[in-house]
């Protein structure tokens, strides 16, 4: 597995890493003992960024990487940790917290599920409209002056935020999402990381499974798949996406690839600085997102690819409208 740095004072990571969200929530039921297989498989292939967050599955995903991990050395993983989203006894969404007492309250909890004595990586999930960002990142530095962390990322935030939090400590990466159906970013967020030396790690390069190849028109999603109410999988909208997938289809299999290849490989394709994140729940979706880290696109290939699937073609926007809001990178 080879390596890229996050940003110009991240930790080094393996090119790909693994989201474990999927393996608690908001996908539908997960199968626990598969899971942690499929995280010792990415351990196993090198891979060492691991991504959860605190609420997914409301503290079970990091119980489960603390079972995953049991009896490997603490070094051989980068644990990347997203915090401050509100849940109710439901699974609703109540809000984001970015206080900085909240946060060293979720820091705590964090530490004691993961069974650890530091984070590789703490960053919000969304931004805290009520709490200025310099104040939430001040209180993460505080973690990382005590040795709790190690580096401060970032989650879904704009240019202007990125800015003011860097000013106030070193920022590793920014974890946004970015995909051949979501290239926002490109105007101005990516530039301006750039710009101040700070990496991307790039969630949704599957864009929740619809450029996978593996998705179709009849598949129906049970209720508490949060895809069923998510534009992108919608009626009209979903028919227009998976036409844009068949053609993405036809160039990776000339290439002897998957569409879901090719979609990561892209994405990796964009920047030494970009890691994607692929966020599989069995082996063998892990296997065969583990084939792109060796899949290198031609500047032939890579016009071709963005010709089949251009910037901004989607169908439908990439989270419902009440989440939308919540997004300080939309903004």
């Amino acid at each position: 597995m080879r390596t890229r740095t996050l940003g110009s004072t991240g930790p080094t990571v393996s090119a790909l890493g693994l989201g474990l969200m999927g393996m608690s929530d908001l996908y539908g039921a997960a199968d626990e003992a598969e899971s942690i297989a499929t995280v010792h498989a990415a351990l196993d292939a090198g891979i060492t960024l691991l991504d959860t967050g605190d609420f997914y599955g409301m503290g079970h995903n990091e119980l489960l990487l603390r079972d995953a991990l049991a009896g490997k050395p603490r070094e051989q993983a980068v644990i990347s940790v997203k915090f401050g989203a509100l849940r109710d006894p439901d699974g609703g969404w109540a809000g984001n917290d970015g206080r900085p007492r909240a946060v060293k309250n979720f820091l705590a909890y964090t530490l004691r599920r993961l069974g650890t004595d530091y984070v590789d990586i703490y960053r919000p999930a969304r931004l805290d409209p009520d709490v200025s960002i310099e104040d939430t990142v001040g209180a993460i530095a505080d973690l990382v002056q005590a040795g709790h962390v190690r580096h401060i990322g970032l989650s879904e935030v704009g240019a202007a935020t990125l800015r003011r939090a860097s000013a106030v400590h070193p920022i590793s990466d920014l974890q946004i999402e970015y995909s051949l159906l979501s290239r926002d970013i490109e105007r101005d967020i990516l530039p301006t990381a750039r710009e101040l030396g700070i990496g991307v790690t790039a969630y949704g390069v599957l864009s929740r499974g619809l450029l996978s190849g593996h998705w179709n028109q009849e598949r129906e999603l049970p209720a508490h798949d949060f895809r069923s109410s998510s534009p992108r999988f919608q009626g009209e909208n979903l028919r227009h996406n998976l036409a844009l997938v068949e053609q993405l289809r036809r160039i990776a299999e000339a290439r002897g690839a998957t569409a879901a290849q090719v979609a990561v490989a892209w994405v990796a394709a964009q920047g030494k600085d970009i890691v994607p994140l692929v966020g599989a729940r069995r082996r063998d979706r892990l296997a065969e997102s583990l084939a792109a880290a060796d899949l290198e696109l031609s500047a032939e290939e890579l016009r071709d690819i963005e010709q089949a699937v251009p910037a901004g073609s989607a169908a439908g926007s990439r989270y419902a409208a009440p989440m939308m809001r919540h997004l300080d990178s939309e903004a």
